[in-house]
């Protein structure tokens, strides 16, 4: 799993925890959301807190590829993870380079690892330009990117992930031309990933299902900033966490709801959501001013290219906000109250 926890990273992370069917091999790390050290810190503490310690961190880009880095503390708060306060982790970063963890567990494990990237794209970049038979190497790749004939969230026409890294997003796209189908990438984009859209009633069901004894009311005519009192650990700092992503939204005229972009991508990685895909050539801006970081996808076949991703063009929020509550509350039930 590649990251820049990240609220809805953090519930990415937290639900991959909670399948008992899935091995998170190794977590690896790169400048988003905050920078690339606290994406590290706030993946351990979270691991921590989820009682999963032992599962390697890693850090890997720190800038993109060619461009400056841009942060987004706005969004998700001067930490990542909005107004949850995590301790400082006890398992140290591993010494290892993200590239190194990419390369070294694809060549270790050939045809048995899901790779699921839900930040820019710089540190699978830079792997496949030191290993370029990772598509082949991975079972699977599911990326967390890309607007394609829908509004960005970062301009007009770009999606954040891929506004990061354009020219990292578009080497790795251009990686996967030619590739047989089974083996491109399954892109969740913002056309379907918007469509998770957490509300206050998906909160309080989560502390139902943890077992807590106090509803989890996290409400709009609240103040903003109200910590969660709940007695599960784990709902209190998903809660803290996803209250700033949803005054994030209102501020910005979306209502009081907290897009969960990764979270979605991480159903679809273990295939516990329905969804349905389209093969298309995908390309990305990296020369305009006005459209730096645009992804288009052509699904004729215009340019003349073969596919090299499967865009999600449908999903069901309803069934995933099931799963997620379902699986996350189980495990944040299985790890008590205080």
């Amino acid at each position: 799993m590649d990251v820049d926890t990240g609220i809805d990273d953090a519930l990415a992370i937290v639900y991959l925890l909670s399948r008992p069917e899935v091995r998170l091999q190794a977590i690896t790390c790169t400048a988003g959301n905050v920078g690339a050290r606290q994406v590290a810190l706030n993946s351990l503490s979270l691991l921590e807190l989820c009682g999963r310690e032992g599962i390697e961190v890693a850090v890997g880009a720190e800038v993109p590829l060619e461009i400056p880095l841009v942060t987004t503390e706005e969004t998700h708060g001067p930490q990542g993870i909005g107004y949850a306060e995590l301790p400082a982790p006890a398992q140290a970063i591993s010494p290892r380079h993200a590239v190194d963890v990419w390369v070294e567990e694809a060549r270790a494990h050939p045809g048995e690892i899901t790779g699921l990237i839900t930040g820019p794209l710089t540190n699978f970049a830079l792997a496949l330009r030191r290993e370029p038979e990772l598509p082949r190497l991975l079972k699977g790749l599911v990326i967390m990117g890309g607007s394609f004939y829908y509004q960005g969230n970062t301009t007009p026409t770009a999606e954040w992930n891929t506004a990061v890294d354009p020219h990292a997003a578009k080497e790795v796209y251009t990686a996967y031309r030619g590739m047989p189908e089974d083996k491109l990438p399954v892109v969740c984009a913002l056309d379907t990933t918007e469509r998770i859209e957490m509300l206050p009633e998906h909160l309080r069901r989560l502390g139902e299902a943890a077992g807590a004894a106090e509803p989890e009311l996290v409400l709009p005519e609240q103040p903003e900033g109200l910590r969660s009192g709940s007695s599960s650990p784990l709902v209190a700092c998903l809660s803290d966490a996803i209250r700033f992503y949803m005054e994030f939204h209102r501020l910005y005229d979306q209502g009081y709801v907290a897009h969960m972009h990764d979270a979605f991508a991480a159903c679809a990685a273990v295939g516990r959501t329905p969804f349905s895909t389209r093969l298309a050539t995908v390309d990305v801006e990296t020369e305009s001013p006005l459209l730096a970081g645009t992804t288009v996808a052509d699904f004729r076949g215009l340019w003349g290219l073969p596919p090299n991703a499967r865009i999600v063009t449908g999903n069901d929020p309803g069934q995933c906000f099931d799963e997620l509550i379902a699986s996350v509350g189980a495990l944040a039930r299985s790890l008590g109250i205080r």
